[in-house]
């Protein structure tokens, strides 16, 4: 492909998107430049743009500075890409890798840090960005069994991941003496990821209570992994007489509302996580119970790398990520999105709340891909 091909979104109104079109960009002097084949498109994404001024997620590929000014940006993904030409020495062209990627068919990285495993795109600005998510990973120097997981490293590992850093933070905190975990949009990657991990450790005997729409209860019924599945509008059928610790993945205020409303006292934790139900968000009241907190993932493996060493909480978390990836994969129909004009059209859909949770979107915006379902 002899052209650049990305789609940018409007800060301040994520329904108007542009396709931009460009020649390919060189590297430079320690410099690769990638195709990006394959990227997992999930509600993430939205809490990507959501979040992407107040956490800086814009920041990661942002675009020129007149564009910027019109409020465009890029929202970033999770993809698979090859090295199409370097000027990096250790790092060849064919080189296969996986990581933090804009919404784009090619892009320019700068490795750093460079280990057999994965380097740190040390491009200048990114500097100040969490580490996290400016690590890429050599998947050809990885263990065979993850490079047979391509589709599902992009669309739910990284999800996955953040189950496993929730599951993680519960566990620390001893699940805040909570008898229920309350699991708010559980129809969505993150959420059914983090229930599963719960429900099937032993060792958690708290009850495990999703809460989702009806279109989405079959999908739940069938992962299996909620001791009681509450649809919206029913969430009088939640106990209020449990200490509860409540997972909002939906980022809807008038749920969140409710639930405090409802507990009380009992509501002992609240995190904010996602934002599935984006629209539904805004200003809260202070609630009864405990005050509802923005979960930032980075901050809990900073903290947790600092006992278990550097990168030793995304290891773990790869690790649980691809066991639940691969017990699910089969409730999860792969779609593929082929060129930016269909890219548009399932990002409004995206949006709108009108995925169904068993669609697994990949994208590709090069004119030759590779589908490895």
């Amino acid at each position: 492909m002899s052209q650049l091909t990305e789609l940018w979104t409007n800060r301040k109104d994520f329904r108007i998107t542009q396709i931009v079109n460009d020649s390919l960009p060189t590297a430079g002097e320690g410099e690769v430049l990638v195709a990006i084949d394959k990227f997992g498109l999930t509600a993430n994404n939205v809490s990507y743009a959501l979040s992407g001024d107040s956490i800086g997620y814009w920041n990661y590929y942002p675009t020129p500075l007149k564009a910027a000014q019109d409020h465009w940006g890029k929202v970033p993904v999770w993809a698979c890409a090859n090295v199409i030409a370097s000027e990096c020495d250790g790092i060849a062209v064919g080189e296969r890798l996986w990581g933090f990627f804009p919404m784009a068919s090619h892009t320019v990285l700068k490795p750093g840090n460079i280990e057999a495993e994965q380097f740190i795109d040390v491009t200048e600005y990114r500097k100040k960005l969490p580490s996290l998510y400016n690590t890429l990973r050599r998947t050809q120097a990885e263990p065979e069994v993850m490079q047979q997981y391509e589709n599902e490293r992009c669309l739910l590992v990284p999800l996955f991941g953040t189950s496993f850093v929730l599951y993680d933070y519960l566990l620390m905190n001893n699940l805040f003496d909570a008898k229920q975990i309350l699991i708010g949009s559980v129809s969505s990657k993150t959420g059914f990821g983090l229930a599963k991990m719960l429900h099937d450790d032993p060792a958690v005997t708290a009850k495990i209570v999703g809460i989702t729409s009806a279109g989405n209860r079959n999908f739940v019924n069938d992962l299996g992994c909620c001791d009681q599945l509450v649809i919206y509008g029913e969430e009088d059928q939640i106990d209020r007489s449990l200490a509860s610790a409540y997972i909002d993945m939906s980022g809807n205020i008038d749920l969140t509302t409710t639930l405090h409303n409802s507990l009380g006292v009992n509501m002992v934790e609240s995190a904010m996580v996602g934002a599935s139900h984006w629209e539904a968000g805004g200003k809260m009241d202070r609630l009864p119970g405990a005050r509802p907190t923005f979960f930032f993932a980075p901050g809990h493996i900073a903290k947790r790398d600092e006992e278990w060493g550097a990168g030793a909480t995304m290891l773990k978390g790869m690790q649980h990520s691809l066991k639940v990836a691969a017990e699910l994969k089969d409730l999860i129909n792969i779609e593929w999105v082929n060129g930016p004009q269909q890219l548009q059209t399932i990002w409004g859909e995206l949006l709108d709340n009108n995925v169904a949770a068993s669609r697994g979107l990949m994208v590709s915006l090069l004119d030759v891909y590779t589908i490895n379902d």
